[in-house]
């Protein structure tokens, strides 16, 4: 029976502004460390056989931290970097909201389709992860750890659970957080979260 834990990187240091980060390269806040050591205690006992991240930063920060409890190399994965944000990247969504209204707008109605200018939609992002996810899940691991991003995240959890991506934020994504997905009979995924509770 596969196993799949999958983590959000730690903290980056944003407050509570909520920002489009997309594929900007931050790295993790001293909070952000505290929770990838957090987690770190949390998976030492898990017998994980692989641990992927993505080449951004606070991806790769996190994995590093977990990995020091395993025996293990991470494999960095351009596919989990987060979705591309385009023009959008670093701004508020106040600004935009405030800036380009229609735009705003249109994501809000259409979030599988819509595309900041110079950035991905969702579903673009999910034809580059899903394939990815189901390579890892077809892999000789039955543990496995992805270190990824909130969007990333939920577009595999929609995948895995059968739902379409217009669910995607009915997941929770905060900082640090480690859910497990567990392959249930007939290859059906059960889905836990361990932080939070």
């Amino acid at each position: 029976m596969k196993k799949v834990y999958i983590v959000r990187h730690g903290d980056i240091g944003l407050g509570r502004n909520k920002r489009y980060i997309g594929v900007q390269d931050l790295s993790l806040s001293e909070e952000g460390r505290e929770q990838a050591f957090s987690l770190k205690e949390r998976l030492r006992e898990v017998p994980l056989d692989r641990i992927y991240c993505s080449a951004l930063s606070r991806s790769r920060e996190t994995a590093a931290i977990i990995t020091e409890a395993h025996s293990l190399s991470l494999t960095v994965l351009p596919e989990l970097h987060e979705i591309g944000m385009g023009e959008w990247e670093g701004q508020l969504f106040s600004e935009i909201q405030e800036r380009f209204p229609a735009e705003y707008r249109l994501r809000g109605e259409d979030i599988v389709h819509h595309r900041p200018p110079g950035g991905e939609s969702f579903l673009q992002c999910s034809r580059r992860v899903i394939p990815l996810f189901e390579s890892i899940v077809r892999s000789d691991a039955q543990t496995s750890l992805i270190v990824g991003h909130a969007g990333v995240n939920r577009v595999i959890l929609c995948h895995a659970l059968g739902l379409p991506l217009q669910e995607l934020f009915s997941f929770k994504q905060s900082y640090g957080c480690l859910i497990l997905l567990n392959q249930a009979h007939r290859g059906q995924w059960e889905v836990k979260y361990i932080i939070p509770e």
